[in-house]
């Protein structure tokens, strides 16, 4: 199904696991920036961040299929579908207000650019500041 278009090149853009329990959509430009982290969570998992506000992001199917995992400080909330285990969303700690899309979890044709720059998580105290503020909608 085509992501439904609004002006300036926004819309809503559909994603979810690998077996399809869950499912979410996320409002997007068409051309977007993606962060690829190297913590010791986003390294294992080859996540890449799409960050948004919460106004932008909407749960289509599968909340009883999530399960959630928290470390550290617990600030995050890291997301899994319980059936295949893919982690398409999470409730970022440098971000607890919005959500991070992992991009691999959307479909690609979607969109007419995506730019992936580098993100030093292992370091993160020390560059949490690099983190854009989300957008507000």
């Amino acid at each position: 199904m085509a992501a439904k278009k609004k002006k300036n090149g926004i819309s809503w853009k559909r994603g979810g696991c690998h077996c399809g329990a869950v499912s979410f959509e996320v409002s997007a430009p068409d051309e977007i920036e993606v962060q690829e982290c190297n913590c010791s969570m986003c390294a294992k998992v080859g996540f890449l961040h799409y960050i948004v506000p919460k106004s932008r992001f909407r749960l289509l199917g599968g909340e009883s299929k999530i399960t959630t995992y928290t470390f550290n400080t617990g600030t995050a909330k890291h997301m899994f579908c319980s059936v295949c285990g893919v982690k398409s969303f999470y409730v970022p700690r440098s971000h607890p207000d919005g959500y991070s899309v992992n991009f691999r979890c959307l479909n690609a044709d979607d969109f007419a650019s995506v730019l992936t720059t580098e993100f030093d998580g292992k370091h993160w105290e020390k560059h949490i500041g690099e983190l854009a503020a989300l957008e507000s909608e």
